[in-house]
């Protein structure tokens, strides 16, 4: 079953937690009066509830365009997953962008500023989502969450949870992007404070444990809404970063890292049997094709060429990726932008890539890396960038597509059905391995490379008979690169801001990669936000 947009105007009254970017259904002056005193307010729950879950996935009320819930120019560039997206990879070694607008090359060569409108709205994304969480749990408040039921009509305990979960969940990223951000779990009146990044790590570990009881058992609920694995999954994601979070390094925390992470692979949830199938347009479908990626992933957000049209979703990550001289990916948009660096290619050719021919550089590179994570599309490309603004030089990535397994017709020839894995079992593998080594003081117990090898052997390559923390580093760079998790990993791994030999190209804006100032490891608050907020104070260095 797939959730699909339900169309919501929220109430006038409801109130954002940021100005900046500010969402088109709040009030600019946080006014809490209705924009017309003679319309009465009403809470349709379940209206609410599924755009709770839609905002995820669209970027505003009439599908790709059109009421969009931010105000700004350009509705496509404001939708979750492309803002988060755009954050996590283009400043790293995996993906450089050939656009030159809406401050993408600021983050192609780590120089953006406070004004950049991508970290802005991505700001602005999560705090409008928080918003609606906590409109939605202001008005469940009355309902006695001890008590059980099996009509999904009147589910409120457990939609209360999810609603929980989901504003943990865009806490997570404002906490990982913005360190010390505003903080409420109610609709407010008047500006939240502000909440040191510690803390705001201590309530979100704390709100998840407390949640768990009254989100679904693992693969009860149905797909594309949250259960307790969705639950595990982020607290393993939290644990494994809480040295970053915290400042501090604590050993219990690679502990429980490791103890949610074995409870995600412990759940039922396994790997799909092609590592391609969870980027296909029949991933999330489980209608009798062959392709088992609903065996995977945890917590999809959800896409439908029909029903949830965005510029921001998978499109963007399909059509993004390819251009008109390129094997079909099964849409009519191409929009030659974004591309592999070379430091991308090395982590499959190490000893780097020599072949000129022409089949193997179409469809064969996969065979060619002995990896079948290895997707893609060297032909007329050169492996490194002498331009950052030119698509052929740097590798096409062909991992995203809107092919199906079954090669059945997909329900649109433009807009994707291919579900966007959010959470998937595959990282629970190697944050177990992750969390054991460095609770081990660095060294790699047989059971943390026997977790690596798990996912190794699906991608049909060698398996390792010993493993280093950065052999780690590079195994997720393979599993998950173009899915908006690099510059986390490199964060925690000290390979990002600061002072250190891990160099890409393009790096700092040198061709062949330089250092830049840690307090790039934080992106800055919004100008408009501190401007409204007076609790609120820049991150060091902006």
């Amino acid at each position: 079953m797939k959730i699909h947009n339900i169309k919501s105007i929220l109430p006038a009254a409801m109130m954002c937690l940021a100005v900046g970017s500010i969402a088109s259904s709040c009030t600019g002056d946080l006014n809490t009066s209705p924009i017309n005193s003679n319309i009465v307010q009403t809470f349709d729950q379940a209206a609410v509830f599924a755009k709770l879950y839609s905002s995820l996935a669209v970027s505003g009320q009439q599908g790709p365009s059109g009421e969009g819930d931010l105000n700004v120019d350009d509705e496509g560039m404001a939708g979750f997953y492309r803002l988060m997206w755009n954050m996590e990879e283009l400043p790293t070694d995996e993906a450089a962008c050939t656009w030159t607008d809406n401050g993408t090359p600021e983050l192609d060569i780590n120089s953006w500023t406070s004004s950049n409108a991508i970290v802005g709205n991505m700001y602005s994304r999560c705090t409008y989502d928080i918003t609606m969480c906590n409109h939605f749990l202001d008005n469940t408040s009355d309902t006695d969450e001890s008590e059980s039921t099996t009509d999904l009509s009147k589910d409120t305990k457990h939609e209360r949870a999810e609603a929980r979960f989901l504003r943990v969940l865009n806490y997570y990223y404002l906490l990982d992007f913005f360190g010390n951000v505003p903080f409420s779990t109610t609709v407010m009146t008047t500006n939240p404070p502000r909440i040191e990044r510690a803390a705001l790590y201590r309530w979100m570990v704390e709100e998840l444990k407390t949640i768990q009881g009254n989100m679904y058992a693992a693969k009860a609920a149905a797909y594309g809404r949250a259960d307790v694995v969705a639950d595990y999954f982020l607290l393993s994601r939290l644990y494994l970063n809480s040295a970053v979070y915290t400042g501090t390094e604590d050993k219990a925390n690679w502990d429980s890292a490791a103890i949610y992470a074995k409870k995600v692979i412990d759940s039922g949830y396994k790997l799909a049997s092609k590592y391609e199938y969870l980027f296909e347009a029949d991933n999330g479908y489980g209608d009798g094709s062959v392709n088992d990626a609903t065996n995977e992933i945890i917590f999809p957000i959800q896409q439908d060429g029909v029903k949830t049209n965005s510029y921001s979703g998978s499109l963007f990550l399909i059509a993004s990726t390819h251009n008109s001289d390129m094997p079909s990916w099964g849409s009519t948009e191409g929009w030659a932008g974004n591309r592999a660096r070379y430091n991308l290619l090395e982590k499959f050719f190490p000893n780097g890539l020599t072949t000129t021919d022409e089949s193997t550089l179409t469809s064969g590179l996969a065979t060619l890396a002995g990896d079948s994570r290895a997707l893609f599309f060297g032909k007329d490309r050169t492996q490194k960038m002498a331009s950052l603004t030119t698509f052929k030089n740097g590798f096409s990535v062909t991992k995203w597509t809107n092919l199906r397994a079954d090669g059945q017709s997909t329900s649109d020839t433009k807009f994707t059905d291919t579900d966007i894995p959010l959470f998937r079992t595959a990282e629970a593998y190697l944050t177990y391995a992750e969390a054991l080594t460095r609770a081990n003081g660095g060294v790699a117990t047989q059971t943390a490379i026997d977790a690596v090898n798990v996912v190794r052997e699906r991608a049909g390559t060698t398996v390792l008979t010993s493993l280093t923390l950065d052999q780690i580093l590079d195994e997720r760079c393979r599993e998950f690169y173009f899915e908006g998790q690099r510059r986390t990993d490199l964060i925690r791994f000290g390979y990002f801001g600061g002072t250190n030999q891990f160099l890409w190209e393009w790096k700092g804006g040198s061709i062949s990669g330089t250092t830049f100032d840690s307090h790039y490891n934080l992106y800055p608050i919004p100008d408009a936000d501190l401007n409204a907020n007076s609790n609120l104070t820049q991150n060091s260095g902006y």
